[in-house]
């Protein structure tokens, strides 16, 4: 069983997933995930705050079973994704009197992915409230963390945020609430990284809507809830508005060992320089600790061999991937081994376009690093700490 009390008559019924391995088929998960679900009991009616992945149908039932769950009036859907809403259609025929309270956009893509009927919807608008008898569900649209419908459910009664994928985590866990730990922080940041980053604009905007509510918890959709809401929500507001540390990170593939040499000779020169700097080689570095270390990195140097005269196909996918994350880096380089003929700087370059940050010269070696050569990421280094020495 995996019922978690919140409060009185608030329970998670989600769905804990201990060995799920990849979400979307890309995202490594080391420590599993939970697709947390709340049912919220006032005097009068009962609401059902999200569903679970389709996956995990007959834990969550038998959740609802346990609790002796009779009738849910109200299913609020903050969030399209199957993780989230992929078990409605299942709720809707068991408690047939239930509606789909959600807005206009999530209602849309409902419809779209679960062929829902539309008389089982009541759509909502922002700062719209929804009374249960003692406790009132208040809605408020926040798009783009990380859907165009998404939305957060507040339950001021209780000042408990139902933020779905805002703010959450992929950590499988039976406890009800975070320890606020460091294996908490790093599971946040690492989803934040690897599913918020590219909507920070958005974060920052949604999460100055946030500071208007009387927030006392935090019930996200993925990992633990917060008891102590400022320990996530401060974490939020450093890496979207926070400054980029004095750090550098330095992902490369090498093929016959040149570029692991040069990034080497770069790891060594930052150390000497006093500089934090992180070597991943990309072949066997997991996504999000990627993803982690690029939150808040100044400067991003990326090592790439030639594989005929184009990019390796990792550090091409290593580039794609910074591209969609589009992190707050300041600066930008590369450094590159060929051997007859290589695009591998334009293609890189063009590849990185969306994100905002000045380009560095690259240094570009044919075959394996001379003294010479060596002279030149020296410079880079030098160009590269009198830039962070303007950051501070």
């Amino acid at each position: 069983m995996a019922i978690r009390k919140i409060k009185p008559g608030i329970y998670n019924v989600g769905v804990i997933d201990w060995d799920r391995e990849t979400f979307d088929e890309l995202i490594p998960l080391p420590e599993g995930t939970s697709y947390n679900a709340y049912l919220v009991q006032g005097e009068t009616k009962t609401a059902l705050v999200d569903t679970a992945d389709p996956e995990g149908k007959e834990e969550f039932f038998r959740n609802l079973e346990e609790l002796g769950v009779s009738r849910i009036d109200y299913l609020v859907s903050n969030h399209t994704e199957q993780d989230h809403s992929g078990l409605i259609p299942d709720v809707l025929e068991r408690y047939p009197e239930a509606l789909v309270l959600t807005n206009k956009k999530c209602k849309e893509l409902l419809q779209v992915h679960l062929v829902l009927p539309e008389e089982k919807f009541q759509v909502v608008e922002s700062g719209e409230k929804v009374e249960l008898g003692g406790k009132t569900l208040q809605f408020f649209l926040t798009p783009w963390v990380h859907w165009p419908e998404t939305q957060i459910t507040f339950l001021p009664e209780e000042g408990i945020l139902f933020p779905c994928d805002f703010l959450g985590s992929h950590l499988a866990s039976n406890e009800a609430f975070s320890k606020n730990d460091g294996r908490v922080f790093r599971a946040a940041k690492r989803y934040f990284a690897e599913i918020m980053m590219p909507f920070a604009n958005h974060v920052k905007k949604h999460l100055e809507l946030l500071k208007t509510l009387e927030i006392r918890m935090v019930c996200p959709s993925h990992g633990p809830a917060f008891d102590d809401p400022s320990f996530i929500l401060s974490a939020y507001d450093d890496w979207v508005n926070g400054p980029v540390r004095n750090k550098v990170l330095i992902p490369y593939v090498s093929m016959h060992g040149s570029v692991q040499k040069m990034a080497q000779h770069l790891l060594n020169a930052f150390s000497r320089e006093g500089i934090e700097a992180h070597l991943m080689n990309m072949a066997k570095t997991d996504t999000g600790d990627f993803a982690i270390e690029l939150v808040d990195a100044a400067t991003v140097l990326m090592g790439v061999s030639a594989m005929l005269s184009a990019p390796h196909p990792l550090m091409l996918q290593t580039a794609l991937l910074v591209n969609a994350f589009r992190p707050k880096t300041r600066f930008v380089g590369l450094f590159h081994s060929y051997g007859w003929g290589s695009r591998t700087v334009e293609i890189m370059q063009q590849t990185l376009k969306a994100v905002k940050a000045e380009w560095l010269e690259p240094v570009v070696v044919r075959g394996i690093p001379r003294e010479e050569d060596l002279l030149r990421l020296d410079a880079l280094v030098k160009t590269v700490c009198a830039h962070h020495a303007q950051l501070q």
